[in-house]
């Protein structure tokens, strides 16, 4: 009985949240010492550079750790908004602010028919898992963005098209949260917007694009999968190293080529699989009405009226039954998990702050008891805690290849691929494979599930 209600009061969650997000500001202010390398310097060192030529109007382009898509700019420049503090420390208190404003839009969403706490819960405990290094890095305002443009797609599709449109100009990867919303407003409001905005900053700064140039020179960073390739080979005499490369450590020499080549090609078949998923999910029928889910007539309570908030992504509630599909609300925010987390795994580069992207986006799966992610987040959740044992608390054996440093890693992203796997299996499960369940032995009928869901079927246009 406690338990329940400290899931649902905000007073355990404010003061678990408090509590634990003074420690992390009294570790990037250096009021306390993390242990292993100070992870502040790039907020410090080159974030100040980057904001300093950034106010000319124009992008370092000359700068090879510049990695990032034009709006990141946004981000950089922000600390602006406190210039009565130091560039670091206001950086840091915005990131903090970030984060409250994360935690408020789960816990709204997670009130209600249907909803759960337990996504605001995630959030809470999964962000200092990571350590000082999440506050430290402007990834956790990218997830800002992608976790609103979720929690925004049942009611305003065309906003939260406009939101991943945004966030894929800052990192890339929110463009990912589209790929679960049904309709067609979300994805022209995202064409609309991302054409508007980047078409804006390339008439307007300068350099807005070489970013690109540099993401395809880099190497196999030493925190990827494909690395433990490398981290083992040393062992066996592989004549390459590990040297600071395009603002990370990456391993240069004999088939590192050959390594970040499969990695693309696993990425591609990522994509592959979940344009498949789409187009099978697509075509999919929705559960039908309660009256035909059995042939044989059967009691059943009143059905409430299905409201917009109980529908995925632009999917008005006046479209026929037969234009139904398997998305249902809480199909946009697992498919964008189990998405982002397959082009993790198969990434060139896992730093430890794209743990933060799969925390966000895992909170929002559990911000809706019908989400079928319960086993993946608690894997992601497990890689957070192990990631901030591989960095930076005992990097340099990751570094150095040392048995510990490589077991690190090989549990890390383990634990990564093993979500990445179930949580495929999972969307599928629901979306796909008993949308066809017609032909099998003791099926109702095409398109009917089990049981109905706790966030009733939506269109997807």
């Amino acid at each position: 009985m406690v338990a329940r209600s400290a899931g649902r009061s905000p007073v355990w969650l404010v003061a678990v949240w408090g509590a634990t997000r003074l420690l992390l500001l009294l570790f990037v202010l250096k009021v306390l010492v993390f242990p292993g390398p100070d992870v502040t310097s790039d907020v410090s060192v080159i974030y100040r550079d980057w904001y300093e030529v950034l106010r000319t109007g124009t992008f370092p382009s000359d700068d090879v750790t510049w990695q990032y898509p034009p709006a990141a700019a946004f981000a950089i420049l922000s600390p602006a908004l406190l210039p009565f503090l130091e560039y670091a420390t206001a950086f840091f208190v915005l990131a903090c602010a970030v984060d409250a404003a994360v935690l408020a839009l789960l816990w709204r969403a997670g009130r209600g028919s249907g909803r759960s706490p337990r996504g605001a819960w995630v959030w809470v405990v999964g962000v200092p898992l990571l350590g000082p290094t999440v506050y430290a890095r402007y990834d956790l305002m990218v997830t800002a963005v992608a976790v609103a443009a979720l929690l925004a797609a049942g009611r305003h599709p065309r906003v939260a098209g406009a939101l991943a449109a945004v966030g894929a100009l800052l990192k890339v990867w929110p463009a990912l949260v589209l790929v679960g919303m049904g309709g067609r407003r979300p994805w022209v409001a995202a064409a609309v917007g991302g054409a508007g905005l980047a078409g804006l900053f390339a008439v307007t700064m300068p350099g807005a694009f070489a970013f690109l140039t540099f993401q395809r020179e880099r190497g196999v960073e030493v925190e990827s999968l494909g690395a433990l390739v490398f981290h083992v080979a040393r062992h066996f005499g592989w004549e390459g190293g590990v040297l600071l490369n395009f603002g990370s450590m990456e391993f240069l020499g004999p088939h590192v080529d050959t390594v970040s080549t499969v990695s693309m090609g696993l990425s591609a078949a990522a994509f592959g699989w979940l344009l498949l998923w789409r187009v099978r999910a697509a075509r999919s029928p929705g559960p039908r009405s309660p009256r035909s889910r059995s042939p044989e007539p059967q009691p059943q309570p009143p059905q409430p009226p299905e409201s917009s908030e109980s529908q995925s992504p632009g999917s008005p509630s006046s479209r026929s039954p037969s234009s139904r599909s398997r998305f249902a609300a809480h199909t946009a925010a697992d498919a964008a998990f189990v998405a982002v987390l397959l082009f993790t795994v198969t990434s060139r580069v896992i730093s430890p702050q794209y743990l933060v992207w799969l925390v966000g986006l895992a909170a929002v799966c559990r911000c809706f008891r019908a989400s079928r992610m319960r086993v993946p987040v608690a894997l992601v959740l497990a890689a957070s805690l192990v990631t901030v044992l591989e960095f930076p608390l005992l990097f340099a054996d990751v570094v150095a290849s040392t048995p510990l440093g490589i077991a690190l890693l090989a549990v890390r992203n383990g634990l990564l691929v093993a979500a990445a796997l179930v949580g495929a299996r999972a969307l599928w499960r629901d979306t796909v494979r008993r949308g066809f369940a017609g032909g099998r032995p003791g099926a109702s009928g095409p398109g009917i599930s089990r049981a109905p869901s706790a966030d009733s079927p939506a269109t997807a246009g």
